[in-house]
């Protein structure tokens, strides 16, 4: 076998065929496919419950070069089905590396092919929407290609499905690490002014980190949670957090839950699929996108004060800012495709936003959104 044969085959559901080296563990996987355009923060990435059930493209080339290290993960393990890059991974160059990028990827079950024309998958996505993909990594270099294309069909796609009790906490703990910062790096809250209690649809560490450093007390609980099982915190305020799949199939069990939460007039504050799951209780309805909005680089408008946020995103389904009932305002929208981005109600404090605002690709641009959390519900309580 020489250096140049493949060992990796990704195969789409159309019959498209791309050829790689594989890295990372060795095996198959199915997901739906998606592309990334952020040029920092591939661990982020791939440790971010909001990818479970697909496999990212990333369209910057120079993925694996910083290595990879246990403070970035945004959760335990890896939880997006694979990667898809350019150039395969090199040695890592960087101070705060603890481990290369295949090795990791392999320890924690996790494929990966290299030497892809991501430019073209890529375009592939844009113009016939997310795919549903097979991925295998043979070092052999042997597939069975009419398999892998059945597979890729055969996979049940997002649509219908909820991933949020897939990714979410077996049972409710505490949290009070705050932010990152030089030179102490990651420091506890001492004097939190806030009880908070967050429900995890699949959580990424920095948001409740963000709460930590806004003043928070913070109990975070299962996505499936009950209003009686939140209230018995009695909680200042209550976060809704990110997480997977389809927020018809999630909302499920949570909007009747967050419905009741309303009621208690409670400042609530929602981010991704948190954002969907209100937009859901308070009568609106979302859909699934063509391909979705994930990368670093997304300029979102804040429609009541007219600036213009650098965010970070990553969802695959949308709400409809057409089906927001009377009293719910839309408050941010999408300068690349007009999408919502933002919804809050009218005299209240309950408000929610598709980006991520702890992402801090800006750097700074949303952390106010955080600052707002805090407002309300110290308003509240004097």
């Amino acid at each position: 076998m020489t250096p140049a044969t493949p060992t990796a085959c990704l195969a789409l559901a159309d019959g498209t065929l791309f050829y790689g080296q594989g890295f990372g563990a060795t095996g198959q996987t199915e997901a739906e496919l998606c592309f990334n355009t952020a040029m920092t923060g591939y661990q982020e990435i791939m440790t971010d419950p909001s990818y479970a059930g697909q496999i990212v493209t990333f369209t910057f080339p120079h993925i694996g070069n910083v290595g990879v290290n246990p403070e970035d993960d945004e959760t335990g393990d890896p939880v997006a089905s694979g990667m898809v890059v350019k150039w395969m991974p090199t040695d890592p160059s960087n101070w705060r590396a603890a481990q290369d990028l295949s090795s990791w990827l392999a320890s924690r079950g996790r494929i990966a092919i290299g030497g892809v024309d991501t430019r073209r998958l890529t375009r592939a996505i844009r113009q016939a929407g997310a795919p549903h993909v097979a991925l295998s990594h043979n070092p052999d270099g042997i597939f069975d290609i009419e398999a892998l294309v059945a597979a890729a069909r055969g996979f049940a796609g997002l649509e219908g499905m909820d991933l949020a009790k897939d990714v979410t906490c077996a049972q409710s703990y505490r949290w009070n690490e705050k932010r990152w910062a030089w030179p102490e790096g990651y420091t506890p809250q001492e004097d939190p002014k806030f009880k908070v209690v967050a429900v995890d649809y699949g959580a990424k560490r920095n948001i409740l980190r963000c709460l930590a450093s806004a003043g928070c007390d913070v109990t975070v609980l299962p996505a499936t949670a009950t209003a009686d099982e939140v209230m018995a915190h009695e909680p200042d305020g209550v976060f809704l957090s990110n997480g997977p799949g389809d927020p018809a199939a999630t909302g499920e069990y949570a909007v009747p839950m967050i419905r009741d939460v309303l009621d208690k007039d409670l400042p609530v504050f929602g981010i991704c699929l948190g954002h969907q799951m209100l937009a859901l209780a308070l009568g609106a309805k979302t859909v699934k996108m063509n391909h979705g909005h994930h990368g670093a680089n997304h300029p979102v408008k804040d429609l009541d004060t007219g600036k213009v946020e650098i965010t970070s995103m990553n969802h695959g389904f949308a709400v409809d800012a057409q089906t927001l009932p009377e009293g719910v305002v839309e408050t941010h929208t999408s300068l690349f495709d007009g999408s919502n981005c933002g919804i809050r109600v009218e005299g209240r404090p309950v408000y929610s936003v598709q980006y991520h605002p702890e992402a801090s690709p800006g750097p700074q641009d949303s952390y106010y959104l955080f600052e707002r959390f805090a407002e309300a519900m110290a308003s509240r309580a004097g």
